[in-house]
């Protein structure tokens, strides 16, 4: 009888040590501090994952900006050091300018998933990086330009740059040096609340979401319409542990992303609606560029930009091939 015990209890442990070896771990790490809204999302992501893949799956987060610096976080998912990194495209524009389709996109996760645009991305990156991309989060959310200052317009009631401390970053560069003609002083994320406090600018391109997460509306009081552009921010797997994950494992990952996906369009618009009326409520302006004066700074922002991707692709190998298409599947002219 003891021996049957004993052969109980071994045979067991051998269960459960078969189950946890079986659970797979994927390490992770977000560009942002944990406090903004966009980290928050990824998180709720990665809440999710853990759910779903109970025994099979986990994401195991380390940290964000503190742990790896936001401009290296794609080398390391890149050279394996993490196994994956929540980052917008911008950060990676270099080794991979086709971002640059979603940066301009006029539509959202949902439609380019759906059309193949996605599908798309995911060849590129594991051509051009030998990465898996898994999905664009939080998309759907544009960007305004935010001044300290009301801002000035000439007679045709173009937007006046001259003198502006322009914040400037990867993104928006070339919109705000090629059209608007401003001198950008390049800062990341984290040294502009202190570059707003100090003077060092007085003005920045920003999402609609997350100027009162980074208290930026401390310092900025109006916002200028229309909005531009799209948030890049996306998540993107090492492909060699990708490819080392269980079927069942990918099959989990990759569906709650596709989810997510869906997810955080109407979770950041609600935000967006939440923000906005936070801002004016606090005194934040609203000041609107009309006519032909918006329809030329809406084209400028989105062509210029188009430009810079179609330089940069010809630079590299593969050429400008997917160029057309990329622009096909990203951004709907009839839309505007």
């Amino acid at each position: 009888m003891k021996m049957n015990v004993l052969g109980g209890i071994l045979a067991g442990s051998t269960m459960v040590a078969s189950f946890a070896q079986a659970q797979e771990t994927i390490t992770a790490v977000h560009a942002f501090p944990e406090s903004l809204i966009y980290t928050q999302s990824f998180l709720s992501f990665v809440d999710k994952v853990n759910a779903a893949g109970e025994g099979v799956v986990q994401i195991e987060v380390r940290g964000g900006p503190e742990a790896i610096g936001m401009f290296q976080q794609p080398d390391a998912v890149r050279d394996g050091i993490v196994d994956m990194v929540y980052t917008p495209g911008s950060f990676y524009g270099g080794a991979l300018p086709e971002k640059d389709a979603m940066v301009t996109s006029n539509l959202t996760a949902v439609e380019t998933r759906a059309n193949g645009g996605i599908e798309l991305i995911d060849q590129i990156h594991q051509e051009k990086m030998g990465l898996k991309y898994l999905g664009w989060f939080d998309s759907g959310v544009c960007y305004n330009l935010w001044t300290r200052e009301a801002p000035t317009f000439d007679a045709d009631g173009n937007l006046e740059v001259e003198g502006l401390k322009l914040r400037g970053n990867n993104v928006y560069n070339a919109f705000f040096t090629n059209y608007l003609g401003a001198q950008v002083i390049d800062l990341p994320t984290g040294e502009v609340y202190s570059a707003l406090q100090r003077g060092v600018v007085d003005a920045t391109g920003w999402t609609q979401i997350g100027l009162i997460d980074l208290k930026w509306n401390e310092f900025l009081n109006y916002r200028i319409e229309p909005c531009f552009f799209s948030t890049d921010l996306g998540v993107i797997v090492n492909m060699e542990k990708w490819n080392s994950l269980s079927e069942e494992a990918r099959t989990i990952v990759q569906d709650v992303a596709i989810q997510h996906e869906i997810d955080s369009v109407a979770a950041l618009r609600i935000k967006r609606d939440e923000d906005f009326a936070a801002l004016e409520s606090a005194g934040m302006q609203v000041v609107t560029l009309e006519g032909e004066a918006k329809a030329n700074y809406l084209a400028a922002a989105r062509e210029t930009t188009w430009e810079r991707m179609n330089t940069l692709m010809a630079e590299q190998p593969g050429g400008t091939g997917n160029y057309d298409r990329l622009l096909e599947l990203f951004y709907d002219l009839d839309a505007n």
